[in-house]
This record gives C-alpha cells, structure tokens and sequence, in this order.
C-alpha cells in the first residue's frame, strides 16, 4: 500500500475529505474504513467514540475549526517571542560589532522574489546605466493580458535606454529567430540595438554597465539573484561577448546559415547531441523546442544519411564529418 502522504490540515487530501464528509453524513465510521485517510485522526477531525473503540465519530466542523484556528494563534504567538528573543540577544552583538544599522552600502549579491520586485530592480539598474545592456533570452513566451503589459514594459524601458544613447545587444535561441514577437520588438525599437542566435545559450541573463548583472535563483522565473560582485560579473560579461562572437547576425541585418548537403544548421546542432548520447526529451530542451519537433529533425536527418536505427545514425553522423564542417 502506497504511504499517506504527510500534509497539514490546512491542505486536506481528497481522501480525507470524501471521509469525513461521510462520517459527517452518516455518524460514525469504522475504524478499518478510515484507514486510507489517518490524518483525519491525527488532526483531531475523528475520534474514538466512548463506547466503541472500533467506531470513530466526526468533530463538529465547528469545534475543530476553534480548535486549529486557536493552535495556530499559539504558534504565531510563540513565533513572535522567539523573535523577540532574538532581536535582544543580538543587540548587543551587533552594538560591539559597530554595525546597528544597515550598511548603507548595495550588497554584492541580493535575492529578488517575485515577478514585480525583480522587474523593478531591473528598472532601477537600467536606469542608471550609461553605455551598455546585454541580454540573454531563452525565449519570448509572451502570452495573456500578464504577458502583453510584460512586453510593454520591457520596450519601453528598452527604448528608453536606446534614446539615451546606450547599446543593448541580445542573444536568442534559433527557434527564436522568426517569432513574430521578437520580428515585432525590432520593428517597434529605434536606436543601437543589436540581436544574434544561437543553437544553444544559457539561461536568461542581463548585464547592465558590467556592473551588475541579474540572473534566476529557482526554475520558474520567482526568484532572480542581483550580482555586484565584480570577479562575476566580468566573467558573466566575458561568457557574453565569447557566445556573441559565435552567435548569427539576426538585427539590423540578418545572416542566414547555409545548409551543407542537405543538412540544414538546426540538423548539425541536433546531431552534436545525438553523438553525446541525448535522448529526444533532452535535445528538444537544450535548442528550446518541442519534443515532437525535434523528432521531425532527427527523421529527416536520418533520412539524408540513409540510417535505419538510432545506433546507425550516430555511426553515419560521425562517418560523414558534417560537425567537423564550418557552417
């Protein structure tokens, strides 16, 4: 039998609920049938009855609501003396340490949660940059009324920093390369901006004046760290400029990789990862695509080689030499 799963009373499993809304209906459950959900006895919404000790009987919702609602006013209560405590007994260290106030100072590395704290941050950089934004940009997923007010602000404070005189040069994924979106961003943007592509890149990143640079603390996008560390951000700068140069031309003028016997650049990129052993799922992640996409890719380049099977093709990929070739 599969464990229960451990969950505070605040997130009831489905189980539990179907339970004690039975037992709620009906009176009384046996103990046998509340075995799928012990957390109903465990939070105190059955118990023993006094008779039986094979039946147990439902908590009016009433009761166990006062009941929980006034344990968690305990811990909040308890939480704040610990504060408290806390507070006074660092007082004193931080008295002899010379530092009871904040340092004026901007620490060198800073973690920004939430979307609207981390675009602000950006802001606020920007706005005091004089020469230069770079961007990494995995993708331009704008989607939604959410979405649409992201792109809108975003060229705004572009434009704003491209009036002002400054360069801002961004790295796309090819796939990238002929969303209308990004297609649409260029149109609208006037000044020094400039944007190339790349088969892979890195996650997103910002670097503004090579003085700070912004990059994510989580998967989703809900934490960003700001980096003021100097050591880094050169490196971050100098990572940039080295996929730059490596990178195609897409804005202001576009350069079109050529396709070499029948395979095209996406093919040659997705053949690299065949020869390091990916499977499908991981090389539609690393060239930002979809999985049945990639599947398509790796068709027609089995096609074009004449392979028969998985093992064969990585045989004829290297036999071929097409990744020793300059695109």
């Amino acid at each position: 039998m599969t464990p229960h799963p451990h969950h505070g009373v605040d997130e009831l499993c489905p189980a539990g609920t179907q339970l004690y809304e039975r037992a709620l209906r009906e009176g009384h459950l046996h103990t046998a049938e509340a075995r799928p959900a012990p957390c109903l006895v465990d939070h105190g919404l059955l118990q023993p009855t006094v008779t039986n000790p094979d039946r147990l009987e439902p908590v009016a919702p009433a009761l166990a609501l006062h009941r929980l609602l006034h344990t968690s006013a305990e811990a909040v209560a308890e939480q704040r003396r610990r504060e408290a405590r806390l507070a006074e007994m660092f007082e004193p260290l931080m008295r002899l340490d010379g530092r009871a106030t904040v340092p004026e100072e901007l620490p060198a590395i800073t973690v920004l949660s939430g979307t609207e704290r981390i675009n602000r941050a950006i802001t606020e950089a920007m706005a005091d940059a004089a020469v230069e934004v770079l961007c990494v940009q995995p993708n331009s997923n704008y989607s939604g009324t959410r979405g649409e007010r992201a792109q809108a602000v975003a060229l705004e404070r572009d434009q704003a920093l491209l009036d002002r005189g400054l360069r801002i040069r961004t790295l796309y994924q090819d796939t990238q390369r002929h969303m209308p979106l990004v297609a649409a961003r260029y149109e609208q943007l006037r000044g020094e901006a400039e944007a190339r592509t790349l088969d892979e890149i890195t996650d997103r990143l910002i670097i503004v004046d090579r003085a700070v640079a912004f990059l994510p603390g989580d998967r989703d996008g809900s934490l960003a760290l700001e980096v003021r560390v100097p050591a880094l951000v050169h490196y971050l700068a100098t990572a940039f400029d080295r996929l730059w140069r490596l990178a195609t031309p897409m804005y202001p003028q576009a350069v079109q990789q050529p396709t070499l016997d029948g395979i095209t650049p996406r093919q040659r990129a997705i053949a690299a990862l065949l020869v390091e052993g990916h499977t499908d799922a991981v090389i539609a992640d690393r060239l930002g695509m979809n999985i049945r996409t990639a599947r398509v890719h790796i068709a027609k380049l089995a096609a074009t080689l004449g392979s028969d099977s998985r093992a064969q093709l990585g045989y004829l990929i290297a036999r071929s030499a097409i990744l020793d070739r300059e695109a």
